[in-house]
């Protein structure tokens, strides 16, 4: 295997855009300093603008002493009273960041499912056994599939992927390549919500209470929009691998190789244990499902309000019982997985699975920690309403229509991304101004955070930032020992290209034909208009 002192060399004398982002990119910090970085730039502003009377009108509320709408002034963050807040209310800030407790439930059982080794074997009963004239795309929908994986997707399908293009006969970094796109081009691309759908939407979800007060996230407000994504994006890779890619590598030459996956067992048949684990796995999917749909529709309701005079907030307690079912099914099916495949003896192998999966978690506990400063500073110095209020007011003067609105921010999130590769850190960073800016204009926080994740994608795969990027590089280092930075960033080019035009496309159609993006999720809503608060009765 080529080291990764190796990929290290090969980065040396790249030049152009690539070279240039690489350079400067690093010259960032680690994204945790970065949002300490920015806590300092905001207490700054927060002054500045205190000082300076900055102000705007609440979109939703009404001071009751004039019966206007309340003014809204900038709060410096250097106050007495926010101090206090800043120390007294720390463990809460940082404990009532919603992103934590969706990604903490969901990882519990996700990571029973990825250590049994129900990830890593589903992914290859998936792509082993695939017929050649589909070996593409069926490789492609099993690395978007595999993003309820997480990491996994990375380190099994890819590698896996080359050798299976190999075995067939075809050149195996167009399969690395094929699978690098599946996985980190449509990382927001799936048939079902998971864990992204959980963090990305407990950001929206402190977002839109920094300005509109309690909100609750749904995250499978976007489950329609990711699953045409996968529709979208899987003929794209494939056209971009057969006909573009694969022609332009030529024919392998094995006199290139470096140290080939020859030693892997990723190809080999799987064993009788792991069918046994797979269907056990399957049992217990079907189980889950079932018992959830019993819940919703089944005698009580459980899951139903039945109560509530809208159809649509009739599902709200299903829609917030999602991050408890993904968490129950992945335990489930991983739990049943290993004690078919023998990967888990007893409850104690279940619960150190459990505990290495929080492990696995300790960079994010840290991330998030800055980000939930961040975002909740930002609501103290009330600079997000102040700039979410004046942006929508400068955008509904230019008259924009709302495709055009949406596609810019796509195209800014896609640039972004080239410099900063966490999706949840982009979006903690930009969802305080963008998402209420854009409820301001009448499109609603689904539509703000699908647009967010078509744009975050599309240049996951060319950034050198990009954290599993030196990775994919050793992976085709073993193909092709001369094979270096540039040239990876050169085959995924075209892919980065095809699904950002396709991105954008789907996203232009989806808002013009004002399409659901998700159960009780739509493009567009009534916007937040100013109310009274409710009237104090006199005491009797």
């Amino acid at each position: 295997m080529a080291s990764a002192a190796d990929a290290t060399k090969s980065n040396e004398g790249m030049t152009g855009f690539l070279g240039w982002i690489e350079r400067h990119g690093n010259k960032l910090p680690d994204p945790v300093f970065l949002f300490f970085w920015l806590i300092f730039i905001l207490v700054a502003i927060s002054v500045i603008a205190d000082v300076a009377g900055l102000s705007a009108l609440h979109p939703t509320e009404i001071d009751p002493d004039t019966g206007a709408a309340k003014v809204i002034a900038a709060k410096s963050l250097l106050s007495p009273e926010n101090i206090q807040k800043l120390w007294v209310e720390m463990p809460k800030t940082f404990t009532h960041f919603h992103p934590l407790g969706y990604v903490l439930v969901v990882m519990l059982g996700a990571g029973v499912a990825e250590r049994s080794g129900l990830f890593g074997t589903a992914m290859r009963a998936g792509v082993r056994d695939a017929p050649k004239a589909l070996l593409t795309p069926i490789i492609v929908l099993v690395g978007m599939m595999g993003n309820l994986a997480a990491d996994a997707a990375y380190v099994v399908l890819i590698p896996l992927a080359g050798i299976i293009f190999h075995a067939a006969g075809r050149h195996p970094i167009a399969g690395i390549a094929a699978a690098f796109a599946g996985v980190s081009g449509g990382f927001s691309a799936n048939l079902l919500p998971g864990q992204l759908d959980a963090l990305l939407f407990g950001i929206t979800e402190a977002a839109v209470e920094t300005v509109f007060g309690d909100f609750t996230a749904n995250i499978a407000g976007n489950w329609y929009f990711i699953a045409g994504m996968t529709f979208v994006f899987l003929p794209v890779i494939w056209f971009v691998t057969d006909k573009i890619i694969e022609p332009k590598l030529g024919k392998w030459n094995p006199e290139r190789a470096g140290n080939m996956a020859s030693d892997e067992d990723g190809d080999r048949p799987l064993s009788d244990a792991e069918k046994r684990g797979l269907a056990y796995a399957g049992l217990a999917v079907v189980s889950v499902v079932a018992l959830w749909i019993l819940m919703t529709w089944g005698p009580g309701t459980p899951l139903i309000n039945e109560e509530a005079e809208l159809e649509s907030a009739r599902l709200t307690p299903f829609y917030q019982s999602l991050v408890a079912g993904f968490f129950v099914l992945f335990l489930l099916a991983g739990w049943a997985y290993g004690k078919g495949a023998g990967t888990i003896g007893d409850h104690r192998d279940l619960v150190k699975m459990m505990s290495g999966a929080m492990e696995d978690l300790a960079y994010y506990l840290v991330l998030a920690f800055a980000a939930a400063h961040f975002v909740a500073m930002f609501a103290w110095s009330e600079l997000g309403l102040i700039l979410a209020v004046n942006g929508a007011d400068f955008l509904g003067s230019t008259n924009m229509p709302a495709w055009a609105l949406l596609a810019s921010i796509i195209l800014v999130s896609a640039l972004l991304n080239l410099f900063v590769g966490s999706a949840s850190a982009k979006w903690a960073l930009i969802s305080p101004v963008m998402v209420p800016m854009l409820m301001l204009l009448g499109i609603s926080p689904e539509m703000g955070t699908a647009a967010y994740r078509v744009g975050d994608g599309a240049t996951n795969i060319i950034t050198p930032l990009m954290v599993y990027f030196p990775l994919i590089l050793i992976f085709c280092q073993r193909w092709d020992k001369d094979f270096g930075l540039g040239s990876l960033a050169a085959v995924m080019l075209p892919f980065s290209i095809g699904l950002l035009v396709s991105g954008l496309a789907l996203t232009i159609g989806w808002v013009v034909l004002d399409l659901p993006l998700g159960p009780g999720a739509s493009v567009f809503m009534e916007v937040p208009t100013a109310t009274a608060p409710p009237a104090i009765q006199p005491a009797n």
